[in-house]
């Protein structure tokens, strides 16, 4: 399977299980007397469209390129992850908003059936963070990993409810709002993981250098090349689920041009062979003369990012 129909069944994976969670949560926290539980559920129905958004996304992304995108539409995935990121922010606010508004409000305790319903829904979507995390680590998409981090966050808020509904089942009367205010902690947790998605895909977005296992590893394929004696400059940048790799090679000052060019396509079959992953590669060949170049970079192993 390639990564491409990997991420997309991930993402459709998510898309049914947020939809039937969605009506669990909120036909549960009615009936339950449960402001989390139906504060959770609004927040499934966001991430139902969340993840429809990752899925065109990603289809757009994977578009080959084209005369006005030589590059490729992978920039497109990091920048629907900022959406995704924004969807998570807009229901933590709205759940901190929720919360705020039902702790000062008398109300009915929670009836004790909603634990089961949330030790249930606590335990799936971890499992389903599980999965599309895999997957997102797979195929190395940014806007899956933002999709899996939407189900630790309504795990986060499901553990929440669960303790606040616990509390106030175990304290009675006069503790009804403990569901509230477990609610309103689980929030920040969301905002904190909002940054940690997004910070990446802002890194990805400038063009950071944040891929030293990958350099190193460009590196060793390199000196395993026959005729290439050292790297110089190595540069490399993702978009979407690609990688683009700017090398500088050394090689014997005296050889002729065609013996050059013809060392660089060999170093960058090698490179794509043993990193499939990468879709653009830029060979920039260097003499070596004594006394000229300066020192090439050593060849170091390194796991692959």
């Amino acid at each position: 399977m390639t990564r491409e129909k990997t991420a997309v069944k991930a993402v459709f994976f998510s898309i049914v299980s947020n939809a039937v969670l969605a009506l669990i949560k909120g036909v549960s926290g009615v009936i339950g007397n449960s402001h989390a539980l139906v504060a959770d559920a609004i927040e499934s129905t966001t991430d139902v469209f969340s993840s429809l958004l990752v899925l065109l996304g990603l289809k757009y992304a994977n578009r080959p390129a084209d005369e006005n995108h030589p590059y490729g539409h992978g920039k497109a995935e990091p920048l629907l992850t900022f959406v995704v990121v924004g969807f998570l922010v807009i229901s933590a606010t709205f759940i901190a908003y929720e919360s705020i508004k039902n702790i000062g409000r008398p109300h009915e305790l929670p009836r004790p059936f909603t634990l089961v319903v949330l030790g249930g829904i606590i335990l799936w979507k971890e499992i389903s963070y599980r999965i599309v995390m895999r997957r997102s680590r797979d195929t190395g998409s940014s806007s899956l990993r933002a999709d899996a981090w939407h189900h630790r966050s309504d795990a986060i808020t499901s553990v929440a409810a669960f303790l606040g509904i616990s509390v106030a089942l175990f304290l009675g009367k006069g503790y009804e709002s403990a569901d509230d205010w477990a609610a309103l902690l689980a929030s920040g947790f969301i905002i904190y993981n909002s940054y940690l998605i997004f910070r990446p895909a802002l890194g990805e977005v400038m063009d950071e250098q944040l891929y030293e296992g990958r350099i190193r590893r460009v590196r060793e394929i390199a000196g395993n090349v026959e005729g290439i004696i050292g790297t110089e400059k190595c540069y490399v940048r993702k978009t979407g689920m690609k990688y683009h790799i700017d090398l500088h090679a050394i090689v014997n000052a005296e050889i002729t041009v065609r013996e050059g060019h013809k060392l660089a396509h060999d170093l960058k079959d090698a490179l794509q062979e043993e990193m499939p992953d990468t879709e653009h590669i830029l060979i920039h060949i260097e003499p070596h003369e004594r006394g000229g170049i300066g020192e090439t970079q050593p060849l170091m192993a390194g796991k692959r990012d």
